[in-house]
């Protein structure tokens, strides 16, 4: 009975991943905007320029100054732009990371929150108490999210690789060229860059998630509002997601930030963690940085949720009799 809840859930996750892969890149982009890039490497590139112009003793009075921010860009001009420079292709940069870390991610926490959840059901009443259900939520992401992190950090920067100029590409091939030359480059390690966030980011996603739609499901069914059939299925994932958008949107910014940053030989990261990338973010941009992207993650986090569950309870009905 436990494994056929990891492939119920592993078939949905993949399905629903790939679908809204588009609008997850445009919430990457998205989150990146008015982030400063690389400042110090630029200005180390230009001393020596500076120097043969002016002499060297005139190099210490020039002031190199800083770039104006970018304006803000909203999903649909984001996608627009995407189309317009990288060619429609480009939305599905990162697709195989994606299948990955569905594969990876996906299928260990729903099948663990549906082990939980038979576990912790009450046979009598055939209910489990909504604590229950959040507690389930937040083993089942923490432990999906630890096996699934090369991978994450693998789709992060294969989808943001696109914004960056030529020079500073990364090209990765695939999500396994991707892996391996960051393992090479930057050490085993790297992979679990940000992972705590991702962690955090998983925990609060699946507990929010899978525990929201599973009682908005039961609070529609009880209620008698609607009959056991899409129009629940639908309404109750569409809530989940709403639900799980703005529990993890914040947590969302910084992972993408953290695991996009490029670390230049022999000089400090731009963020020494989770925690200094937060104060950096909203020390530079405001408070509200922290929701950037919140638009595409709802745009995302609503039909993912909604072709994830719709298609696990279609999933569940052919496996059933197995």
């Amino acid at each position: 009975m436990g494994v056929k809840g990891f492939a119920e859930g592993g078939i949905a996750s993949i399905i629903a991943g790939c679908s809204t892969h588009p609008l997850d890149l445009i919430k990457v982009r998205m989150q990146l905007q008015g982030e400063s890039p690389a400042p110090a490497a630029a200005v180390q590139n230009l001393r020596p320029a500076l120097a043969f112009h002016s002499g060297t003793h005139a190099t210490t009075h020039i002031h190199v100054p800083a770039p104006p921010p970018p304006p803000r860009v909203g999903p649909v001009a984001v996608g627009v732009k995407i189309i317009q420079q990288e060619g429609v292709a480009a939305l599905f940069s990162g697709v195989s990371a994606t299948v990955l870390r569905q594969t990876l991610y996906s299928t260990t926490r729903m099948g663990l929150y549906d082990m939980l959840k038979q576990k912790w059901t009450d046979p009598d009443t055939n209910n489990m108490p909504l604590s229950r259900k959040i507690v389930a939520g937040l083993i089942a992401g923490g432990v999906g999210a630890a096996v699934g992190n090369p991978a994450d950090v693998a789709m992060v920067r294969m989808q943001a690789d696109g914004r960056l100029p030529l020079a500073q590409r990364r090209n990765y091939k695939s999500v396994v060229d991707a892996i391996t030359q960051m393992s090479k480059s930057e050490g085993i390690t790297s992979l679990w860059r940000g992972s705590s966030l991702t962690v955090n980011r998983a925990m609060l996603v699946t507990a929010s998630q899978l525990a929201s739609y599973d009682q908005f499901k039961e609070t529609i069914l009880d209620k008698g509002l609607m009959k056991d059939g899409l129009g629940t299925h639908v309404t109750a994932s569409f809530a989940a997601g709403f639900v799980a958008a703005v529990a993890s949107n914040p947590v969302d910014v910084i992972k993408t930030r953290v695991m996009n940053m490029r670390v230049e030989p022999g000089m400090a990261p731009p963020y020494s963690g989770a925690l200094d990338c937060a104060m950096k973010t909203i020390k530079a941009e405001g408070p509200m940085a922290l929701y950037k992207g919140f638009i595409p993650t709802i745009s995302r986090q609503g039909p993912f949720t909604i072709v994830l569950f719709v298609t696990l309870e279609q999933v569940r009905k052919l496996l059933k009799d197995y």
